[in-house]
């Protein structure tokens, strides 16, 4: 049953996504605080409606909803809220939740871009207009408040932001010194590695991110923090994160040395790489298999364990 357990509570809701259900946080302070808030389906706001009820709660009794990231299964159901509930985030998000013909423009370009330097076949170019299917999840409405890691958040004054980048370009998580909770997004769960996505640079950066050594570099900035708990976007709370963090890491570079493994003495691209790691899955999820392939170069490359070359737009790799 849903309860409140030192001013929090958990509530599960139903994606649309292959990841399974998703958690969101109540949090109970000086201002009734949600952390996240579920893909935009009907059936996840029966489900929390019906949890906040549990709760002695409805809708209309939230005053702020803060995101830990943009991704569908976060930030859907905020357009189901009243204008006079603020919505805090990274700046980031602002490109995502209020898609403006600039958002569509750069992200069309950008993917097609990554698409053609990767080696896709000119039949896969197609499919590229489908990474953004996930988004009729999420919501439409531009960020009240943008928030980053030295900010406060009004009326959460007792929960620092850390900037945990990596899975997406957005993700905060937010940590109580006082009893060392964290509500940790999809920044690390308990029972699988998130994939470090790949997006475009919306701000005008000459070069896209690297989200894999963004989110290594991320998991590691946990280490020097006393963490007794970590609550997560999907799955089970963490009671170990010190000690789950080095056998992700550990588990990352296996897999990367398994691709350095399958390029030596070849030159190959992305999307020949892809399919081998990614047999039965690549064609039905491309926008996620190119990313976690892409990651793994990107982790290579920064140990100088492999080289990379462009032949006609398209960049080949080799050991």
């Amino acid at each position: 049953m849903t309860t409140l357990v030192n001013d929090m509570a958990k509530i599960t809701l139903s994606t649309p996504f292959a990841v399974g259900d998703v958690n969101v946080y109540l949090v109970k302070g000086d201002a009734l605080t949600l952390v996240d808030a579920g893909p935009l389906t009907d059936t996840a706001w029966v489900q929390l409606t019906e949890q906040l009820s549990l709760l002695g709660y409805t809708p209309q009794d939230i005053e702020q909803i803060v995101l830990t990231h943009h991704h569908p299964d976060h930030a859907g159901l905020i357009d189901r809220f009243s204008s006079s509930v603020k919505i805090y985030g990274h700046p980031y998000n602002k490109f995502w939740l209020d898609r403006n013909e600039y958002f569509h423009e750069v992200y069309d370009r950008f993917f097609l871009q990554l698409a053609i330097e990767s080696g896709l076949p000119q039949e896969y170019l197609r499919a590229i207009h489908k990474f953004k299917s996930p988004l009729k999840f999420m919501g439409n409405r531009k960020l009240d408040i943008e928030i980053k890691e030295g900010d406060v958040i009004p009326r959460m004054e007792d929960w620092t932001i850390i900037e945990t980048l990596g899975h997406a370009q957005s993700h905060l998580s937010f940590y109580r010194e006082s009893d060392g909770v964290l509500i940790a997004g999809d920044h690390i769960l308990a029972n699988i590695s998130p994939n470090p996505l790949i997006e475009p640079p919306f701000e005008g950066e000459p070069e896209r991110s690297k989200p894999l050594l963004q989110y290594n570099e991320s998991l590691k900035k946990l280490l020097a923090i006393p963490i007794s708990l970590a609550y997560t976007g999907h799955g089970d709370n963490i009671t170990d994160v010190h000690g789950l963090i080095p056998r992700r890491l550990g588990k990352q570079d296996e897999r990367a040395r398994g691709v350095l493994e399958m390029i030596k003495g070849n030159r190959l691209t992305v999307f020949d790489i892809c399919k081998t790691l990614f047999p039965s899955v690549y064609q039905k999820e491309l926008g996620l298999t190119l990313s976690e392939t892409i990651g793994q170069l990107d982790y290579l490359e920064s140990l100088h364990y492999i080289k990379k070359e462009s032949h006609e737009g398209i960049y080949y790799y080799f050991a």
